[in-house]
């Protein structure tokens, strides 16, 4: 079997609001998604955590979770990640203990460092920005005890969550969070969604430094990738425009609410570089350029497995992205 036919296939949601549309309307189509992809063979429906956006609508990012496994039967569900900075540890094996005891062996949980937002919101979060994350390898190990079997004389329990294992993840889209995962023996998946520049580096780092442990013997190393699949190249290319457009407005710090393809975008030289330099991981086209880009990316990063990232206009045609992913990935 080819290269691909041999990895996991994921899926990243990042909650698109679209133009004019609400956040009950993304909610919907979330849980749409992650059926349609359930029936697909796909491993993993993640959510991300971000505040004060107006285009991502998985804020309370461990009750979207919920709310997806609910309506799902097999597929696994989790964060892709929580931003442990912002929260305490035993909020978040509560949350996610919970989420294991109401859904056995189908939760994950992805952490990341960054905030998730700006210096406002952290304070409406009564997060110090002051504070930094210099903490974050005492918070995860915090968060892993809370988690795991308690030990004697441990005063403060998760209840639910103490004794759950819910998987950890670490997340990231530099070489800290690759060598942490190293150092802990705990799988990583680098977000070359959005900042694909490091990732031959960190996954460098991360399978040179990589430590067995209890939950791994040997690196495993996920990747986030933008992917747009079509019945041509150009029917891709002119859904693609709509995450184009995403990255341009955050670039200028308009709304990044999802807008309808535009086969004319007005921008700079400068500004059509900075997004070409976002989506610089991505794969766009026809049934034979997905599968030819997916190889060649497989080739070169040697990832057991794929988050796949397909932000476009309309549902039918994120629908039909990833039929045409898993036909070429069963093929």
């Amino acid at each position: 079997m080819s290269r691909l036919s041999d990895t996991a296939l994921s899926v990243l949601d990042l909650a698109p609001i679209r133009q004019n549309g609400t956040a009950a309307e993304t909610f919907a189509n979330s849980v749409d998604l992650a059926r349609h992809v359930e029936t697909l063979g796909f491993k993993r429906y993640w959510l991300a955590e971000h505040h004060n956006i107006d285009g991502i609508a998985s804020a309370a990012t461990a009750v979207l979770i919920g709310h997806v496994a609910g309506a799902t039967r097999h597929i696994r569900v989790g964060a892709g990640g929580i931003m442990l900075p912002n929260h305490p540890p035993l909020v978040i094996a509560e949350q996610f203990g919970t989420l294991e005891t109401l859904y056995p062996g189908r939760i994950d949980l992805g952490l990341g460092r960054a905030p998730g937002s700006d210096g406002v919101t952290m304070a409406a979060m009564r997060r110090d920005p002051r504070a930094g994350v210099d903490d974050f390898p005492e918070r995860l190990d915090e968060l892993r005890g809370y988690l795991a079997e308690a030990q004697p004389g441990q005063r403060v329990r998760a209840m639910p969550g103490q004794g759950t294992h819910v998987p950890i993840w670490l997340l990231g889209s530099s070489g800290y969070s690759a060598q942490l995962a190293a150092r802990l023996g705990l799988p990583f998946a680098f977000a070359a969604q959005f900042a694909p520049g490091y990732l031959f580096e960190a996954l460098r780092l991360y399978r040179e430094q990589f430590r067995p442990s209890s939950v791994l013997d040997s690196p495993y190393a996920m990747v986030g990738m933008p992917l747009i699949a079509a019945a041509s190249d150009e029917r891709a290319n002119l859904l693609a425009t709509t995450a184009e457009q995403k990255f341009l407005n955050l670039i200028r710090g308009n709304s990044t609410r999802a807008q309808p393809p535009n086969q004319q975008l007005d921008w700079t030289p400068r500004e059509r570089a900075s997004v070409q330099q976002f989506l610089g991981a991505a794969v766009i086209g026809g049934p034979d350029s997905v599968r030819d880009g997916l190889e060649r990316f497989l080739e070169a990063t040697g990832a057991d497995e794929l988050m796949i990232a397909t932000d476009v206009y309309d549902q039918q045609d994120r629908k039909r992205s990833f039929e045409i992913l898993a036909e070429v990935w069963r093929s």
